[in-house]
């Protein structure tokens, strides 16, 4: 017997959950797979529901939702055999566009009937995980006012682009150093990617890796609104690069750290968290994650 536990995030994306055990059922054998359903209730609580499985010996966990569901689901299972199905419901889904994984639930659970594993990196930032990127600046301010606003859709992420550019001015002095060598005053932006997609078709780093044991790492420094606009069409276009002020490179580990702030608020996955620390250890796992993919 194959069992098969699937943690569902019922507010994930619309709100509206298609996991059911009947509709489950006629995509699986009777006999051969048995199904167990679990539904997240609050933030983290994902993560106590995949612990469980655990537990309960299961022998794939299934993580239905977007990328930070997937987040709680999967930092359960570094280091383990048990892999990890993806059902993508979120607003975004950037892990799962990456790994190829379709939206159609069908699809989706096609993939995870025929098992096919592959091992993919996982990023650390001092005790927590990232599959997909975390990132301060810009994109974090954005990720706060998204999540405040209740309307997990594009126009309501472009709502949260538009406030967070109206605050800029608001936001006090940042002074990241990198590697005890640069310095940024206010960076607009420090983008530490695992995958090629943030969510929603968007890039910021179209070359990164899942599987290369590299983070690929993007750095603004402090712009105008004129060169946000243009930053926009770049994005679009997947050629951020083309912006002068943006700086592109690899590494295996880097090390953030403030010179007078006791934390980092940041984005993991697409979602919003405060760091209570003014140093970021950020590094790769090399390998760590199984995960389910199409053949």
């Amino acid at each position: 017997m194959i069992d098969i536990h699937f943690i569902v995030n019922p507010i994930a994306g619309k709100g509206k959950s298609l996991i059911t055990e009947a509709k489950l059922k006629p995509f699986f054998i009777s006999g051969l797979h048995r199904l167990v359903i679990k539904h997240s209730a609050f933030k983290n609580h994902a993560t106590k529901l995949a612990n469980d499985s655990i537990g309960e010996k299961a022998d794939i966990i299934v993580a239905c939702g977007g990328d930070g569901t997937i987040n709680e689901v999967a930092r359960c299972l570094i280091g383990s055999d048990i892999p990890l199905g993806i059902i993508p419901m979120g607003s975004g889904n950037g892990l799962a566009s990456n790994l190829n994984i379709p939206k159609k639930i069908r699809k989706a659970l096609e993939i995870i009937k025929n098992r096919h594993c592959i091992k993919i990196d996982v990023g650390q930032i001092n005790d927590r995980l990232f599959f997909s990127n975390m990132g301060i600046g810009f994109d974090a301010r954005v990720i706060k006012h998204y999540e405040s606003s209740q309307k997990r859709t594009l126009y309501g992420y472009l709502l949260a682009c538009i406030t967070s550019i109206r605050e800029i001015k608001e936001n006090k002095d940042l002074s990241v150093i990198i590697n005890d060598m640069n310095s940024l005053v206010n960076p607009f932006i420090i983008l530490i990617s695992n995958s090629n997609e943030m969510g929603y078709n968007l890039s910021l780093t179209p070359k990164a890796s899942l599987q290369d044991g590299l983070l690929d790492v993007l750095v603004i420094s402090n712009i105008n609104k004129a060169k946000m606009l243009w930053l926009g069409v770049l994005i679009l276009l997947r050629k951020v690069t083309w912006l002068k002020e943006a700086k592109m490179f690899q590494t295996n580990k880097l090390q953030l750290s403030s010179d007078h702030e006791s934390y980092f608020e940041t984005q993991i996955d697409g979602e919003f968290q405060k760091i209570d620390n003014g140093i970021l250890n950020i590094s790769i796992c090399k390998r760590a994650l199984n995960v389910l993919v199409a053949v």
